[in-house]
C-alpha cells in the first residue's frame, strides 16, 4: 500500500474532512495549513523556509542561508496522524518534515534538530529514552496584558490563593477539565500518566511514560495545545510560561532521560548494577556543556525570572540521588531503569530542541569521557547559582560553544541566537510598570 492509499484509508475510516498539517516552529507552535481530506496529497505541499526565523512576536530575523526567501518541501509523517479531538467537524492532524529542493533536510527545523542528535547516537549504537515532566497554570480569562494573572473560579466559583502542593481537593476543583484533557491525550495516543497539583494556585505537572525521544516532543508538542484547547472550553487560560506570577513558583519542563544499546541494556548501569562510567561521562557532560545550551533551556527574558525562588528551581548544576534542590537528579530506582533527570528547563521550552539540547550535553560527556563533580549531600540551594542569570549572556553562551555547534548544528545554532538577540532587543523598548512606577519621579 502506497502512502497516499495509507492516508485516503486513514480518511475514510474516520470520515474526516479536513487535516491540519504543520511543522513546530522556534518557539514550538504549529506552522502550516488546513487543507480539505479529499485534497490532502494533492500536488506538493510547501512553506517558506523562514518561518523558522519568525520570533515568537511575529517578526523575521535575516538568515544569510536563505537570502532568497525559498520555500521548503513538506513531507507528511504518516506515522504521527491523529484525530482533532476538540474540532467541530471530523478533522486529523500530522506532521510535516521539511526538505529543500536538492533533497537535504533543512536543518533549522526543531525536529530535525534532534533528528541529527539521535543520529550521533545511533552511530555508537545507543538508543535514549526519555520521559518529560509538564508544569502549567490554569488562569482567569481576561484580554489586557496590563492586568496580574489570577487563577480562575473552582467550585462554587471559589478563587483559591493558596499554595497547596499535591492537594487532591485543589484538583477536584477542576474535575471536568482534567477528565477532558485526558479523554484528548487519549485520542491522540499522547501516553500520559499521573497529573499532580503543584506549589503555585492552580497550577499541575502532568507525567509523560519513557520513549522514543521524537515520540515523547511530538506528544509534549501536542499536549500543550490539547491543555490550551480544554482549558478554553471550560473557560479558563492556560499558559506553559515560566514565571507567569509575581511570588509563585515558576512551571518547568524536566526530562528523565537514560540510554540503551542495541540489547536494550541500560548503559548507565555496569554488569554488577553499579553506575557506569558512561553514567558518569553523561552526567559530566551536562554539568560541563548545560551552561553553553541555557538560551535553549531558558529561551526568553521571563525564563530567567523562574530561578529567582530558589526553595522552586534549582540554580546550579549539582547533582545528587533523590534530591530535588540539585539542577541534575538521580532518582532513587533500580539499576535497569537509572536515569538522570534535567530540573533545568523551564515550561516555555521548544520541547524538540530541549531535548536535543540536554541529550547533546550528555552525548558529549560520554564521548569526551568526563566526570562530575563529587556527589551533593544535603541541599544545593545554598550553592553557587552557576548558571546564566540574564538571556543576553546566555545568547552568548550558545552562539560561542563550538561544541554544540557541532552536534546541533552551524546554521541552527547561529539563526537561533540572532532570534534570540532580536526578541530580547524587541523587549528592551518596553518601558515596564516598575521603571514608571519607582523610576520615573525618583531620578
Amino acid at each position: 500500500m502506497s502512502e497516499d492509499d495509507v492516508f485516503r484509508k486513514w480518511f475514510e475510516q474516520r470520515r474526516i474532512e479536513d487535516v491540519e498539517a504543520f511543522v513546530p516552529d522556534m518557539a514550538g507552535a504549529a506552522r502550516g495549513k488546513v487543507l480539505p481530506a479529499e485534497k490532502f496529497g494533492v500536488g506538493t505541499m510547501k512553506m517558506p523556509e523562514a518561518v523558522f526565523g519568525q520570533t515568537v512576536s511575529g517578526d523575521y530575523v535575516d538568515n544569510k542561508n536563505n537570502v532568497e526567501d525559498r520555500d521548503m518541501l513538506l513531507v507528511p509523517d504518516a506515522s504521527t496522524l491523529r484525530p482533532v479531538p476538540w474540532a467541530r467537524d471530523p478533522a486529523a492532524s500530522v506532521f510535516l518534515d521539511c526538505y529543500r529542493r536538492d533533497g537535504s533536510t533543512v536543518a533549522t527545523s526543531p525536529r530535525a534538530v534532534l533528528r541529527t542528535v539521535l543520529a550521533k547516537y545511533a552511530e555508537h549504537g545507543w538508543t535514549p529514552v526519555v520521559a518529560p515532566e509538564v508544569e502549567f497554570y490554569l488562569l482567569s480569562p481576561h484580554s489586557d496584558p496590563n492586568e496580574e494573572a489570577e487563577p480562575p473560579e473552582g467550585r462554587l466559583g471559589w478563587t483559591d490563593g493558596a499554595r497547596q502542593p499535591y492537594s487532591i481537593d485543589q484538583m477536584n476543583d477542576f474535575d471536568p477539565f482534567i477528565n477532558r484533557v485526558y479523554e484528548y491525550c487519549e485520542a491522540q495516543g499522547i501516553h500520559v500518566d499521573a497529573l499532580s497539583q503543584e506549589a503555585g494556585p492552580a497550577q499541575f505537572e502532568i507525567n509523560f511514560l519513557h520513549g522514543n525521544a521524537i515520540e515523547l516532543a511530538d506528544q509534549v508538542f501536542l499536549f500543550k495545545r490539547t491543555i490550551r484547547e480544554a482549558a478554553i472550553e471550560h473557560e479558563m487560560h492556560a499558559t506553559f510560561l515560566a514565571k507567569p506570577m509575581e511570588g509563585e513558583a515558576g512551571s518547568a519542563l524536566h526530562i528523565h532521560q537514560s540510554v540503551i544499546d542495541k540489547d536494550g541494556r541500560n548503559i548507565f548501569s555496569d554488569d554488577n548494577g553499579n553506575p557506569s562510567e558512561l553514567f558518569r561521562g553523561f552526567l559530566g557532560g551536562l554539568q560541563k556543556y548545560v551552561p553553553d545550551a541555557m538560551l535553549i533551556f531558558a529561551p526568553y527574558v521571563n525564563s530567567y525570572k523562574r530561578f529567582l525562588n530558589p526553595w522552586d528551581s534549582p540554580v546550579n548544576l549539582a547533582w545528587a540521588v533523590d534530591n530535588r534542590t540539585v539542577g541534575l537528579r538521580v532518582p532513587d530506582s533500580a539499576p535497569e531503569a537509572r536515569r538522570i533527570e534535567n530540573r533545568l528547563a523551564g515550561s516555555d521550552v521548544n520541547p524538540y530542541l530541549a531535548l536535543a539540547a540536554t541529550l547533546a550535553c550528555g552525548y558529549l560527556g560520554m564521548v569526551e569521557g568526563l566526570q562530575p563533580t563529587e556527589i551533593t549531600e544535603g541541599s544545593a540551594y545554598g550553592k553557587e547559582f552557576g548558571l546564566h542569570r540574564h538571556i543576553l549572556s546566555a545568547i552568548s553562551g550558545l552562539g560561542a560553544s563550538a561544541a554544540l555547534r557541532g552536534i546541533l548544528g552551524d546554521e541552527f545554532v547561529t539563526l537561533y541566537c540572532a532570534m534570540k538577540d532580536a526578541e530580547y532587543m524587541e523587549f528592551q523598548e518596553i518601558i515596564t510598570p516598575w521603571e514608571r512606577e519607582i523610576l520615573m519621579f525618583n531620578v
